[in-house]
């Protein structure tokens, strides 16, 4: 796995610390938010590592980034909404550096932040949430399903989550037009689960992919 350390400079001048972990000939790129910046989450928590290995494994390029005031990135908290800058650096960046299709994903806050991005830009990048804190304390500022633009959207969760049930995801997800995969026995952490996270993400971005590429080809057939 080829490792490149980057920096991301948000709107508001906030330097993050980034890290790609790339893939040769990447299927598509995505970008991969971390947990709550309150309650020690940092780009590199054994989840973020364990999936992102699996994902490159599988053939896409991920970039990781901390938010602001985590580890080597300035700035402080922001309560979350100069957070969703954070997450926009990022999309900038990956749309900036590589031309494969681009993911969005995220676990946890991260998940909930990036669905707020998407909400803020009206944005449908196909989009992956491992276990967003939909309805807690631990999430700001979320997006109502919808403000949300239509889009490829897979929602994770294990049936043992401390802080969302499975029926208050599966009502989000219907309402956001997305699907919800419910992983048997497993918590907010899916010790042991994270090859089938990061198996579920890796497919489910394969087949954005495929949709986007046979709506291009018709299109270009239209054209002709």
């Amino acid at each position: 796995m080829n490792t490149e350390l980057v920096k991301l400079e948000s709107a508001t001048g906030v330097t993050l610390e980034a890290r790609w972990d790339l893939a040769e000939g990447p299927a598509g790129t995505i970008v991969f938010c971390h947990p709550h910046p309150q309650q020690g989450g940092t780009m590199t928590a054994p989840l973020m590592h364990k999936v992102t290995k699996a994902l490159v494994a599988s053939g896409f390029s991920v970039l990781r980034f901390n938010f602001r005031g985590v580890g080597r990135s300035g700035g402080s908290w922001d309560g979350g909404l100069g957070e969703i800058d954070d997450v926009a650096a990022a999309v900038d960046h990956a749309r900036q550096r590589s031309d494969r299709p681009l993911g969005l994903a995220g676990w946890s806050f991260g998940a909930a932040t990036a669905l707020a991005w998407q909400a803020r830009q009206g944005d449908a990048t196909p989009y992956a949430g491992i276990a967003p804190p939909i309805r807690t304390e631990y999430a700001e500022h979320l997006p109502l399903p919808e403000d949300l633009a239509p889009a490829a959207r897979l929602f994770i969760l294990g049936d043992r989550d401390q802080f969302i049930s499975v029926d208050q995801l599966e009502a989000f997800a219907d309402a956001a037009g997305g699907t919800l995969l419910v992983l048997k026995g497993s918590d907010h952490f899916f010790y042991f689960r994270e090859d089938q996270v990061a198996q579920a993400m890796a497919e489910h971005f394969a087949a954005a992919n495929s949709l986007a590429d046979e709506g291009d080809d018709q299109d270009h057939q239209q054209r002709q």
